[in-house]
């Protein structure tokens, strides 16, 4: 099996900035595409940012200039920088990744979230 784990959540007033980690786990041969994605109470879960093996990035239009993704390939983490946050950035921020597993199974893979609270 494989599991993400992330961390890295918090509050934060608004201006500031939080750096979320996302560890994988498990039985892994290799990680495509991994990234964040964040739901806000009451409104469907939204695409953050995602990152390529090969390091392409792409990023909703409202973090773009703020939000930083990147990634370890080595060590099988995903990261996101995410300064001048907004209220509306509020949300619980999940970590996913696309992996082929040693069985060279393909699983799209969901970390268990954590909460970003930026208070204004």
């Amino acid at each position: 099996q494989v599991q993400l784990v992330e961390s890295g959540g918090g509050l934060v007033q608004a201006g500031g900035s939080l750096r979320l980690s996302c560890a994988a786990s498990g039985s892994i041969y290799s990680i495509n595409d991994m990234g964040w994605y964040r739901q806000a109470p009451g409104n469907q879960r939204e695409l953050v940012a995602t990152i390529t093996a090969g390091s392409s990035t792409n990023y909703r239009d409202s973090v773009k200039g703020r939000f930083t993704i990147s990634r370890d390939n080595a060590k099988n983490t995903v990261s996101l920088q995410m300064n001048s946050l907004k209220a509306e950035d509020t949300a619980v921020y999940y970590c996913y990744a696309i992996v082929l597993t040693a069985g060279f199974r393909r699983l799209e893979v969901w970390g268990q979230g954590t909460l970003v609270t930026v208070s204004s």
